[in-house]
């Protein structure tokens, strides 16, 4: 699957969907992004199921403050609409394909409880204020 570009009207609604979806914050002027650009092209042919996205950063200047981006280049790993992972900095092709084999094998109803428990857990610390 090729990669697909995010604007601020469509990252939300993609990356809230099911399955996986990455996302590559970018800017042309980026030495480590231009570099990075063909390992993530790459191993978006290798894994049609999960969805490849990119953002430049120049072009998406507010998604990019939206989503607190300080570093490029910056992943994102998203999972049933649940961000799993962040990663700034240029990844080698055997890092990323480590990481989505990683986000592959999480346990995504042992995530949504933690996340449960600690809206709970917020909750009743702000009851106590």
């Amino acid at each position: 699957m090729a990669t697909i570009d995010f604007t601020q009207d469509t990252f939300e609604t993609t990356v809230a969907s099911d399955g996986i979806t990455l996302v590559d914050f970018w800017a042309e002027w980026c030495g480590p992004c231009k570099m990075f650009a063909p390992v993530y092209d790459k191993v978006s042919e290798k894994h049609p199921d999960i969805t490849f996205g990119k953002v430049d950063t120049e072009a998406e200047q507010v998604l990019a403050a939206m989503a607190g981006i300080q570093a490029i280049p910056t992943l994102m790993f998203f999972r049933d609409g649940v961000l799993l992972h962040r990663q700034s900095g240029a990844l080698p092709e055997h890092a990323l394909e480590q990481m989505i084999g990683a986000i592959r094998d999480v346990d995504m109803e042992d995530v949504r409880r933690q996340m449960a428990e600690a809206e709970t857990a917020d909750a009743a610390g702000d009851s106590a204020d």
